[in-house]
């Protein structure tokens, strides 16, 4: 495709970053999806939250800090990063309504459904991990059950209560039984805190590759990534709760766990997918009420930025090397 049809992000040096339209990277903001590689979702939801609220401010946050993000990537042999290969669009927010967690999810899943249906990868910004059940059913439709590569402190396989089946923790529970993951292809990674371990063996016995925080850390980046290469097949669907990070790191969230992952290892496994055929992204649970000098948010926007590395490898551009380069 000619250079003239790629949809670059606006020049940083031609107007100031902090001004423009709102959008992610200041990328062009269009539904078009006829010209588009990937759209960027926002998600402004959290409904679904059992504690702290806020991630349905998560959406604006991410975007204002990924005006820091330049269209280069932090590897230093491309010097294009993802937007010479991809057509990125930003597609704005879903119309979320107040107080109604089923309407949501209904709202969700039909408009991210086109976006899968017209071979456009979503990348979806929330919101709480409830958000991630309808992207899965959109993707799951076009692409059948999918592997789950699961970043999170928490495992969210929770037994729902009778009658009220939705909230963040019941996400992966709900998708496993409605067909839309499969677990013996899925890798859970990060796990810990006091309430998650009272549910790992069960997560383990139904079928996830699951590892703790402290199995993590003793095994490394280099170890784990190939785990989930090994584990991932077929379609892959990546769900990144920003929790998965230590606090230290990004104490903007809802549920934040000690002794996480730090934002270079993250960092550093999330470009370790690199190769895999991933058909989805999301990244939740970024909540900025509890943020400091924004630098959950802007995690975030550097792992949506990886998430766009990872798409582009796959359309054969360059985009720097696997993880055994890079630790």
């Amino acid at each position: 495709m000619a250079e003239l049809d790629r949809l670059f992000p606006a020049d940083w040096q031609d107007a100031p970053r902090y001004s423009g339209a709102y959008s992610f990277m200041r990328l062009p903001l269009s539904r078009d999806l006829s010209q588009a590689d990937v759209a960027i979702v926002g998600v402004p939801f959290d409904l679904g939250v059992m504690h702290r609220p806020g991630a349905r401010f998560g959406p604006r946050a991410i975007r204002n800090a990924s005006a820091q993000v330049r269209q280069y990537p932090m590897t230093a042999n491309d010097l294009w990063g993802p937007f010479r290969t991809l057509r990125v669009i930003d597609y704005g927010d879903v119309n979320i309504v107040a107080a109604y967690i089923e309407e949501n999810l209904r709202r969700i899943q039909e408009t991210v459904a086109p976006i899968v249906q017209a071979g456009v990868v979503p990348i979806v910004l929330g919101g709480d991990h409830t958000v991630t059940l309808p992207v899965l059913r959109a993707c799951a439709a076009v692409h059948g059950p999918l592997a789950l590569v699961h970043f999170d402190a928490h495992p969210d396989y929770w037994q729902p209560p009778e009658g009220r089946p939705y909230h963040h923790g019941t996400v992966f529970r709900i998708a496993h039984q409605e067909g839309l993951i499969d677990l013996d292809a899925s890798v859970q990674v990060g796990i810990r805190g006091t309430i998650s371990m009272a549910i790992v063996e069960e997560c383990r016995a139904a079928g996830f590759h699951l590892l703790t925080a402290d199995e993590f850390a003793a095994q490394g980046v280099a170890a784990t990534v190939a785990q989930i290469r090994e584990r991932a097949r077929g379609p892959v669907y990546v769900s990144l709760d920003i929790d998965c990070a230590d606090p230290a790191f990004a104490p903007g969230t809802g549920t934040p766990e000690v002794a996480g992952l730090t934002s270079r290892e993250l960092v550093q496994v999330v470009r370790g997918l690199r190769g895999l055929p991933v058909v989805g992204f999301d990244v939740v649970e970024v909540a900025p009420p509890y943020d400091s000098a924004e630098i959950t948010a802007l995690l975030a926007a550097n792992l949506v930025y990886e998430f766009l590395e990872i798409c582009a490898a796959r359309r054969g551009g360059a985009a720097g090397g696997l993880v055994e380069d890079q630790v």
